[in-house]
């Protein structure tokens, strides 16, 4: 499970978590893209399904799983579990860890994680495996990354790389302040940007890049796929 985080929002998040899930579907691998930010959810209309869906939850919670009301809002793609239609009905860190149990353990899992470093970022970031910086390249936008990871390190998540995007180049030092290397770098795409050649290209590269971490290689060493 990979939390796709960052200091500041509209830097592309969503746009990163979905792509990643597609080039993972894309390679004949099971993806799930969860939207974990429950304040403003985005996920499921950028992915064509429903911003928000009903989960299992009171008398149901027992029987039920969040991945009931999961979406595949694609053919041939991967699924998507929006946020939930009432979210303080829901604790998010434990409704993950249930995503989490319920998920096939070869299945690579995606949360679109909630801008900055307070208790709604943490709470994804704490129950993923492995975080996933996402900044734009100006000074303001990383210096906020990198105190996302530094968050996400003092949670004992390890912060297996990072995304520039907006990006027509990688400025030298960013993956010394970040502390992780770039695993892709994003070019500005004119929108609808999830269905971007560019953007699909530089997703491939990432889970590539990302799948060597799985062995133990670059990064910080933590596992992309379910555990």
């Amino acid at each position: 499970m990979l939390a796709v985080t960052g200091g500041k929002g509209g830097t592309g998040k969503t746009t990163t978590t979905l792509g990643l899930a597609r080039a993972v579907a894309a390679g004949g691998d099971d993806a799930l893209a969860v939207d974990a930010d429950w304040d403003l959810p985005d996920l499921g209309a950028v992915a064509g399904a429903r911003r928000r869906v009903e989960y299992p939850g009171g008398e149901e919670a027992a029987a039920g799983s969040p991945l009931d009301a999961v979406r595949a809002p694609y053919d041939s793609g991967p699924r998507v579990l929006p946020a939930p239609e009432r979210p303080r009905a829901h604790d998010t860190e434990s409704l993950l860890r249930r995503v989490r149990r319920g998920a096939p353990s070869d299945a690579r899992v995606f949360l679109d994680c909630p801008a900055g470093a307070g208790p709604d970022a943490a709470a994804p970031v704490r129950v993923a495996d492995g975080a996933l910086l996402v900044a734009e390249p100006c000074a303001a936008a990383l210096r906020d990354a990198a105190t996302a990871g530094a968050m996400a390190r003092r949670l004992g998540t390890p912060v297996v790389g990072a995304v520039v995007t907006c990006a027509t180049a990688v400025p030298p030092g960013v993956a010394d302040l970040l502390g992780c290397p770039i695993v892709a770098r994003i070019p500005r795409v004119r929108e609808p940007a999830v269905e971007s050649d560019r953007l699909r290209s530089a997703c491939r590269e990432a889970v590539e890049t990302l799948a060597t971490t799985e062995d133990g290689h670059g990064g910080e060493g933590a596992p992309v796929r379910n555990r």
